[in-house]
């Protein structure tokens, strides 16, 4: 009997008080250990609901339990998440006016709780990860052993501006280097950076109005700066590809749930300036010096 098993034996009536507080009930094999959702939980309500997972059963572990792990041993989840995208939505018909009541924990599907070994391999391929954005190139890229996701991005513009959140004139550049990333966002209040004024609802490239989403985003440190330069999706993904924002990296909605889950705090970041690439098929290519 694994670890795990064990521990979730050890006091059933304790365990079973646990599930019941929290919404849960175990379904436990003789190897794994299996935890019940038994109602639906929506985007709004998501990170508070496996906030309360990890505080209780973290201390029924032989390890340190963290989203993070939790989520990647249930990879389905990050898959359920990237599927609230706005227009992976609209492909299927279905027009959504507030994705934070979109469910993505359904009564009945069981969540696994890693065992210790499960949980150290886990941890070993999340401490390997690597993001590395090419600005002209307008791609970001996972790697772990090898390379895992590309994603199209958008990138800050090429000139100065006056913006009132700052209250200074600003190079809108996307600043280059080697970082980290340092702190997660993961329920954003939306601004406009040049005049300050908070928003709610957003006009999408369709033309019609929803509310903002709920997506984590990701503060970066570039040379031992925090220059407030985030990567965050946008709700607009006709601009990506182009040199749009006032600094920020933006991604659709779908990759930044694929990317928040693939870069916990300390995830190493390289922002380069790449303006001669090799493509898939091994050809040179010389890209446009959109800073020039």
């Amino acid at each position: 009997m694994c670890c795990l098993v064990a521990i979730a034996c050890f006091d059933m009536n304790a365990q079973k008080h646990l599930n019941e507080s929290n919404g849960l009930e175990d379904v436990t094999s003789s190897r794994d250990v299996f935890i019940k959702v038994n109602r639906d939980v929506s985007v709004g309500g998501y990170f508070s609901y496996i906030d309360s997972l990890i505080q209780r059963y973290d201390t029924l572990l032989p390890y340190k339990l963290n989203e993070h792990l939790l989520v990647h041993a249930n990879s389905w989840i990050i898959d359920s998440l990237a599927n609230t995208d706005y227009y992976r939505l609209m492909e299927k018909d279905s027009f959504v006016y507030d994705q934070k009541s979109l469910h993505v924990l359904l009564k009945g599907q069981n969540l696994r709780i890693p065992d210790s070994i499960s949980a150290e391999r886990l941890l070993s391929a999340l401490n390997k990860t690597t993001i590395v954005v090419n600005i002209p190139e307008f791609k970001l890229r996972i790697y772990q052993d090898s390379l895992m996701y590309t994603f199209p991005i958008r990138v800050g513009k090429n000139e100065k501006k006056y913006l009132k959140m700052g209250d200074r004139i600003t190079n809108l550049k996307t600043r280059t280097g080697e970082g980290t990333i340092v702190s997660h966002v993961k329920n954003p209040d939306y601004y406009n950076p040049v005049d300050g004024r908070k928003y709610y609802r957003t006009t999408r490239d369709d033309k019609r109005v929803t509310k903002l989403p709920q997506i984590p985003w990701l503060e970066t440190e570039i040379n031992g700066v925090r220059y407030g330069q985030l990567i965050h999706p946008t709700t607009n993904p006709k601009t990506l590809g182009k040199a749009y924002s006032n600094g920020c990296i933006g991604t659709s909605e779908a990759a930044a749930w694929i990317l928040y889950y693939y870069a916990p705090v300390g995830t190493r970041i390289s922002i380069q300036y790449n303006l001669t690439i090799t493509t898939n098929q091994g050809e040179t290519m010389i890209l446009e010096d959109i800073y020039q």
